[in-house]
């Protein structure tokens, strides 16, 4: 929707009216123009809304409703990132739940004020810190180590690793912040539709209290749905016959006949996860369409091929996927680095802003240099969980310090990158910056497997957590809050997030046994152990099959990298290269349900776009976050006797 900036010459109460009012005007997404020093100053008399004084910000209950939302919603992030390779943000979702939440306390009256607009925002920032940024590579690194290592990592070792790194990550976006989003002004679209959302909420319309009403039903649905399909077995094993899963398994059965079993080793069947219909509706036609479309050339044209030369002589995706993700893995990565190189540009820009942060620093303060969190709070960051990673690393992986001193300081320049590609597409490029720090990692340590992963692990967590921290600024940038105060909101989430994330990944995940199942097929830690294994040990120690299916791959990637690039009025149409790999380290059947959900949303959005408008989103987080924990709840009372031995170390 486009914006008209605010008049120049309103008041700062005019344009955003006090708790007391709470009618919100047009968010100043176009910006203000002139020298820095202008622009600034047109922000602290327009739109911020003070210290506290004026409207509440960082409040504790701001920051235990952000700390609880976002420990459940991490719960969804991970569940899904084993089972996809998937991770949805969480700031809008928990923005609408806990304005419903407040609302309600309102009118039973176990709550005596509104919560504000600028408290909410608090709330969101503590929400995402803790439901998405914190621990967003335990999916992926740490799954990749378990596989590559077979054993599970220490709970102790992984919590202290995780809360350093989101430490780094959102300290490190500290002296980002004031010229990406100050000066420069990116959009970071995510922040500017969370902002957007919390404006909605709080303008006295019905639209919200439908939003928070339509994800609450969806996510009741989606857990009903979650105990149907796989709770009845864990209640009862006479009760299994009755789930949704034997239904259709004994439908597809009878219609297949003798060609069930090998079908369904290669996943080309049906099965039902209201999950990913939702994650389709979400991730729009495009990536769904090329998922669908490259996992059925995947797993119904290649696997068979391969399977009648005896090439494959497994059955299951468990004993296929060892061969498909070659495939996988080198169209990913190949179109994740070409993606990074064609972005030059905004590299040589985010490179070059490291002078114009030291050189706006050394100005003298003004107001609204003030409200800013400071350089200290940078340069403690940084050295702490400095001298915590090299102890960590060293105790933990026989890391050097001069190896992590290199992880850290590639990090900062990495997550430079990452954030300005953030702000402008909002799209954050986790995986390639991961896979630079992996190959510059191969050659200083070859065939250190674990420092290769562990390395990465570094600078994606910390190029994470920034990039989400300059997302989340944003929204409060437009809104009027208090940067310094919402720094503090966000940094609160950390310590949430990364309890919660840990101790649930060391439940879900108590050994390598897991992964890489009809359970948890963990395509990015697939994808990362893959990397790590053939700079480890070398392409030479690889079947000839699997040498040309990584061949083939990159190949496939780099066409599909380019192909928006030399045809960008077709863009819409051409197929996403990270998609096109990442369906060849899933299930089938994992893609025909995002396909299935994204056409619905599809065809929502054209003969009933209102509707589409204001109740797509909700819906499908809503289905997200309701089947996704209701999975988790079923896998904690399924292994209930060994879970406090496991977190125990017992």
């Amino acid at each position: 929707m486009p914006q008209t900036p605010p008049e120049r010459s309103a008041p700062a109460m005019d344009l955003f009216v006090e708790a007391t009012d709470q009618r919100i005007r047009t968010l100043p997404v176009a910006g203000f123009k002139g020298t820095p020093e202008e622009i600034e100053r047109q922000w602290y008399e327009r739109v911020y809304r003070g210290h506290g004084d004026s409207m509440a910000q960082l409040t504790w209950r701001a920051v235990l409703i952000g700390s609880c939302l976002g420990g459940v919603l991490s719960l969804t992030n991970l569940y899904i990132g084993l089972k996809a390779g998937w991770g949805f943000g969480v700031a809008i979702t928990a923005s609408i739940l806990s304005y419903a939440i407040w609302t309600s306390l309102l009118k039973v009256g176990l709550a005596r004020t509104p919560m504000t607009i600028l408290e909410n925002n608090c709330m969101q920032s503590t929400a995402s810190s803790a439901g998405y940024s914190t621990g967003g590579t335990l999916v992926s690194a740490f799954a990749a180590y378990i596989i590559v290592n077979h054993q599970s990592m220490s709970v102790p070792l992984m919590l202290a690793w995780v809360f350093f790194i989101a430490v780094l990550g959102v300290t490190m976006a500290i002296p980002m912040k004031r010229q990406m989003i100050n000066i420069e002004q990116l959009r970071f679209p995510s922040g500017i539709a969370a902002a957007e959302t919390l404006r909605a909420l709080h303008a006295k319309s019905s639209h919200g209290l439908r939003a928070a009403k339509a994800l609450g039903l969806a996510g009741l649905i989606a857990a009903i749905d979650k105990v149907w399909a796989e709770g009845l077995s864990t209640m009862s094993a006479s009760l299994e016959r009755f789930s949704s899963g034997a239904l259709l398994t004994g439908l597809q059965k009878w219609l297949l006949g003798s060609h069930y079993e090998a079908w369904s080793g290669r996943t080309v069947v049906f099965s039902w996860d209201f999950i990913f219909l939702a994650a389709g509706a979400i991730t729009g036609m495009r990536v769904c369409a090329t998922m669908f479309v490259s996992g059925t050339l995947c797993w119904a044209v290649v696997v068979p091929v391969l399977q009648a030369k005896g090439v494959i002589e497994g059955a299951g995706f468990a004993a296929i996927v060892q061969w498909t993700l070659w495939f996988g893995a080198s169209c990913m990565v190949a179109a994740g680095l070409l993606s990074f190189a064609l972005s030059w540009r905004t590299a040589l820009s985010a490179f070059r802003d490291l002078g114009q942060l030291l050189s706006f620093r050394s100005a003298a303060a003004s107001e609204g240099s003030r409200i800013e969190a400071p350089m200290s709070w940078f340069a403690v960051g940084q050295i702490v969980s400095f001298v915590a990673l090299a102890w960590l690393g060293h105790a933990g992986f026989g890391m050097p310090v001069w190896e992590t001193a290199i992880a850290v300081a590639l990090s900062f320049w990495l997550a430079l990158v990452a954030c300005r590609v953030t702000g402008e597409t909002d799209t954050t490029p986790i995986g390639a910056m991961g896979k630079v720090t992996q190959l510059i990692f191969g050659a200083l340590r070859p065939g250190d497997v674990n420092v290769n992963l562990m390395s990465a692990n570094i600078t994606a967590g910390a190029a994470t957590s920034a990039a989400d921290l300059l997302t989340d600024l944003k929204s409060g940038y437009l809104l009027g809050a208090n940067p310094r105060q919402q720094f503090l909101a966000q940094f609160s989430g950390i310590f949430v997030g990364t309890v919660v994330s840990v101790l649930t990944f060391a439940v879900l995940v108590p050994d390598a046994q897991v992964l890489g199942t009809d359970q948890f097929p963990a395509p990015a830690a697939q994808t990362w152990s893959a990397v790590a294994i053939a700079l480890g040990q070398g392409l030479s120690s690889l079947e000839s099959v699997k040498l040309w299916l990584i061949f083939v791959g990159g190949v496939v990637g780099v066409v599909l990298t380019l192909a928006p690039v030399l045809l960008p009025k077709y863009q819409e149409y051409l197929p996403s290269a990270s998609a096109f790999g990442l369906a060849w380290v899933f299930h089938w059947y994992y893609g025909l349900l995002f396909f299935l959900g994204a056409l619905v949303a599809l065809l929502l959005a054209r003969r009933k776009p209102k509707l589409a408008e204001e109740f797509t989103l909700p819906v499908a987080s809503g289905v997200v976050a309701g089947g996704s924990l209701m999975g988790v709840v079923l896998v904690f009372w399924a292994n209930g006797g060994s879970i406090l031995d496991k977190l125990l170390g017992g």
